[in-house]
Formats: structure tokens, sequence, C-alpha cells
């Protein structure tokens, strides 16, 4: 068993931690809010003529997050959308531990810098119970992704989700994992 531990874990763990607890004083340490888990997923609504492009997004959704992505499949008929119940529409991964933060240092380092006109992340994208959502318009701006063989740019849309009780608290925290989320 090697003993590897990401960069943003031990950040958070020596850094980011005291900082919440000096910020927002909390009595006991399982108050320190943390992140559970990261949430990717890929719609493909062209999946309903051509599966070969749900199993491109599948492929590219494995590359990205490091862990084999499951295919989401249609919960309703929607004749409009020539949709019927149980079609594959698209894939997500959910990810925790290690390649949570893993994830989490690349999208920060790497992918969020790629993205063009990039000015920060929204601070309005957060639930009420300090989760955060954000959406990337291409696939394209992690490295794992090979350009030339990229077939259709697809966005995807992550979810931070964490322990905080208020957007306060997870704004604090993610803006402390080096997040860039405006003010």
């Amino acid at each position: 068993m090697s003993t590897y531990t990401p960069r943003l874990m031990q950040h958070y763990e020596k850094v980011v931690k005291p900082a919440l607890v000096e910020q927002f004083t909390y009595k006991n340490v399982m108050e320190i809010p943390k992140v559970k888990a990261i949430y990717i997923n890929m719609g493909v609504g062209k999946a309903v003529q051509d599966q070969k492009k749900l199993e491109a997004a599948t492929a590219e959704l494995t590359l990205i997050a490091g862990q084999k992505s499951v295919v989401t499949k249609a919960k309703k008929s929607i004749a409009g959308f020539k949709l019927r119940t149980n079609f594959p529409i698209g894939c997500r991964v959910t990810l925790r531990g290690q390649r949570m933060y893993d994830f989490l240092d690349r999208l920060v380092t790497i992918a969020l810098p790629r993205v063009k006109d990039f000015r920060g992340l929204s601070a309005k994208s957060f639930d009420g119970n300090g989760n955060y959502s954000l959406g990337l318009k291409e696939q394209i701006v992690f490295p794992e992704i090979n350009y030339d063989r990229v077939d259709e740019i697809r966005g995807m849309d992550i979810t931070i989700v964490t322990t905080a009780r208020t957007n306060d608290e997870g704004k604090a925290l993610l803006k402390a994992l080096y997040l860039p989320i405006q003010n």
C-alpha cells in the first residue's frame, strides 16, 4: 500500500482546518466543513440517435475523473425529444477521497486557467447548504483529453458537495482550497 497523499488533502489538514476554526470559532473538530464528494455529469442528448457519441463521452469522462463512469438513463419518456424511458442519455462519476482531491487539484491548477475568457467562478452558484455547482462548456480544458481524437465538444456539470451548513462556510472552505470564486 502506497503512502501517497494528494497535495490538496495535505493543504486542507495543515492550513485550511486551522484557518476555518479561527474564522468560524468551532467548538468541535467535527464541525469543521470538508469536501465530501465531487459529482461530474456529462449529458449527451445526441446519444438517442447515435450510441457512439455516448461511448466517446463515457471514455472521456473516465479519463478526466480517473475512475470508470456510469451511464445514466432517462427516467421519463418525452416525445418532443424522441426519448423513451431507460434510454441512455449521459454519464456521471462520483469522486471521493484521494481521487476527489486529485481531481479538484487538476481542476483548479490546470483546467480552469485553460478556459477561454475566465474571470473567476460565480459566488451565486451555492445551493444554500454550502455545496457548489459549476459548468464547463468544453471537456478539452483537461490535459487528459487528446484534442485530435475529440469527435465533438461536450460540456459537463461539476458539483462539489461539502459538509458546510451555510454558503459562507462553503465559500470559505472552497476559497481556501484555491477555487477562484469571485467575491
